[in-house]
């Protein structure tokens, strides 16, 4: 363990993690992550030792000039602290530990009790693993986001679902289960990336993660420019979808399947949960709304946003094969550039069965694998 500034006392805190890898499609959870730390400008106090836990060879450190002087950045895991509270002394004030990093390459189960160790020590309240998983879902819809747990009051009090996962798991999953065995309360939030457009970065699933994360918490999130971005990009999405006739007929599949299972959410109820959280936004002290699918911060259904293809021409076509067949290299968890990030294991929910309002499939510890 590397102490880089010693550990603060911490006020009713939750950590909050995302690892990039299998478990973050279109870069989706630890670019939400990451957003936390730059609007709420977090301090660093710890990193995991690098070489304990990856293989460089696949995550490789990366060498930068810094005044003139060569450094060097090693593949790890960073803990930071931010503090929530407005400004104006409304609303309530409370810790975020952010834990952002990589899949680790071995030694999965003392990379956990590391993490637990550090939740441990500043008495953390709940542990919250973001993830992103590829689905059958059409990026011209809210993404659909799942709350996990494996704890049957927590899933009670929280509105969340039980996981009943059974297959392979990534290190989201793992952490999870250490999270049970260890007696710390922990919840995964998954959403689901349209398998046709996976490449990140897909601003619109990171925003869908954060309102999802802000209702859970009962925290108001500054959003920055992440509502132009994703507005941005799926009006990119789109025009590179109305390029090709064959990938527009099959993103029109997915809206009818998706409307037809979203029917009977688009009630009131439904309603009143997005305006719920358009006036906390206007008024910190309105009274938290349920969670949600993610819909749009602003209230609206999220049907806008920026091309994630990363220099492809246009979406690539739509693949026959199951979705949850994982691709060479799914699980190196190499960052950006890994050709499976996020092809959700098993802790991702399944985007290849039914959808409800909330989720694209049944998930797991982190919910159901859905493959690529």
């Amino acid at each position: 363990m590397i102490e880089l500034e010693g550990v603060p006392e911490l006020i009713d805190p939750v950590m909050v993690a995302a690892f990039e890898g299998w478990n973050d499609a279109g870069d989706a959870a630890s670019a939400a992550v990451a957003h936390l730390d730059r609007e709420w400008k977090g301090e660093v106090f710890a990193a995991l030792d690098a070489e304990d836990y990856y293989d460089f060879q696949v995550n490789r450190p990366t060498v930068f000039l810094d005044g003139g002087v060569r450094k060097i950045t090693w593949p790890t895991t960073r803990l930071s602290v931010v503090r929530v509270g407005d400004t104006n002394g409304k609303g309530r004030t409370r810790d975020l530990v952010l834990v952002r990093g990589i899949e680790p390459s071995m030694r999965w189960r003392s990379f956990c009790n590391e993490i637990l160790g550090f939740a441990h020590e500043l008495g953390v309240e709940m542990l919250v693993v973001l993830g992103s998983l590829l689905g059958d879902t059409p990026h011209t819809r809210p993404v659909p986001v799942s709350g996990v747990t494996s704890d049957a009051e927590l899933a009670s009090r929280l509105d969340l679902e039980e996981s009943r996962y059974e297959g392979p798991t990534g290190i989201v999953g793992i952490l999870q289960e250490a999270c049970t065995h260890a007696g710390v309360p922990a919840v995964s939030l998954w959403a689901a990336v349209p398998h046709y457009v996976s490449q990140p970065p897909n601003p619109k699933a990171s925003l869908a993660l954060l309102n999802r994360l802000e209702d859970l918490l009962d925290v108001r999130i500054p959003l920055g420019e992440l509502s132009e971005d994703a507005r941005a990009w799926q009006l990119g999405v789109d025009q590179l979808a109305a390029e090709d006739s064959e990938v527009a007929e099959y993103v029109q599949s997915l809206e009818e399947a998706r409307d037809t299972a979203d029917l009977p959410e688009a009630s009131g109820e439904a309603i009143a949960r997005e305006f719920e959280r358009y006036l906390r936004r206007r008024d910190p002290q309105a009274p938290p709304g349920v969670a949600t699918e993610g819909g749009l911060a602003d209230g609206r259904d999220g049907s806008y946003l920026r091309d994630s293809a990363g220099g492809r021409a246009r979406p690539p076509r739509p693949v026959s094969k199951d979705p949850r067949e994982p691709k060479s290299g799914d699980d190196t968890g190499t960052g950006p550039k890994d050709a499976g990030r996020g092809t959700g294991p098993a802790d991702s929910p399944d985007p290849s069965g039914d959808t409800d309002s909330a989720d694209s499939a049944q998930p797991e510890d982190g919910p159901e694998d859905t493959g690529n």
